[in-house]
């Protein structure tokens, strides 16, 4: 069996592969950035010029930023929902699955299973009640609104259970004895243990609101309020015939998620480490 410091024939072809795959997977990105710095006359040149003969990115993202449709606007709707309901949901998911892991009370599991079926409900079908319901109580065609619609996750009280579930008791029965309470608990000793796994969520959670294109469509009317991917559809219709515009707009889309995946990677890495430990 070969040591650290011998050559592995297998370990290099793995290695070679994943750098090849790795180079297909980041092409279309390129490209896409590539374009976005590029004449329009420029774009489908033959062959594929990876580097622009004009540069015309300064043009193309003020455009795209301050022009007739403003992307700076819808940035901030994006940040300010994503933000807001990342929090929003990281607080209720969490409270409910450490009260549902290490809270003992009556019926308590038929609860918790009550929660997962309605995960079972696919979200197109009480689209319909749910807009009644807004529009009855006046969170229609409002910011607030779309923030309560992910605020609360069958799907991240269901992980984040898991994850406390992990906590080996003897934590929460030396806590009581200390005279701790439930609040206290969860807040100095089982939160801080399964951080890790709080933050994937977080993350997971971000993203999904940023890209979150339905709800919007549905419970924004005012374009004011518009997500960014309400934008994004909106200036491909306007702008449909300049795809250095697009792709522009695209990269200026998708910047936000590449910050917030490389600022948590450890922490995703450091969840799915939590999650093959159990105590």
């Amino acid at each position: 069996m070969p040591t650290s410091r011998e050559f592995s024939w297998s370990r290099a072809v793995v290695t070679v592969l994943m750098f090849a795959g790795s180079i297909l997977f980041l092409l279309p990105f390129v490209w896409m950035l590539v374009t976005s710095f590029k004449m329009e006359t420029d774009v489908f040149t033959y062959p594929i010029q990876w580097f622009p003969r004009q540069w015309n990115a300064v043009a193309n993202y003020k455009e795209v930023w301050f022009g007739d449709y403003p992307f700076y606007l819808y940035y901030w709707n994006s940040i300010k929902i994503s933000v807001l309901t990342t929090l929003t949901s990281c607080t209720v998911s969490a409270l409910a699955a450490y009260g549902f892991s290490k809270i003992q009370f009556a019926a308590s599991s038929w609860l918790f299973m009550i929660v997962l079926v309605t995960y079972m409900i696919p979200g197109q079908a009480i689209l319909i009640p749910q807009f009644i319901l807004y529009r009855n109580i006046g969170l229609f065609d409002s910011h607030i609104g779309m923030i309560i619609l992910g605020s609360f996750s069958v799907l991240g009280t269901f992980m984040l259970r898991q994850f406390f579930m992990g906590l080996h008791q003897d934590y929460i029965e030396s806590a009581k004895m200390d005279g701790a309470g439930h609040a206290r608990i969860f807040r100095s000793i089982a939160l801080p243990l399964v951080k890790p796994a709080v933050a994937t969520y977080a993350i997971l959670r971000f993203i999904w609101t940023w890209n979150d294109y339905q709800n919007p469509l549905i419970f924004l009317r005012t374009d004011k309020l518009f997500t960014l991917p309400l934008a994004m559809q909106k200036f491909t219709s306007l702008s449909g015939e300049f795809y250095s515009l697009i792709m522009a707009a695209a990269v200026s889309a998708i910047l936000p998620l590449l910050i917030v995946f490389i600022i948590g990677q450890k922490n995703v890495i450091a969840g799915i480490a939590l999650g093959g430990v159990k105590g």
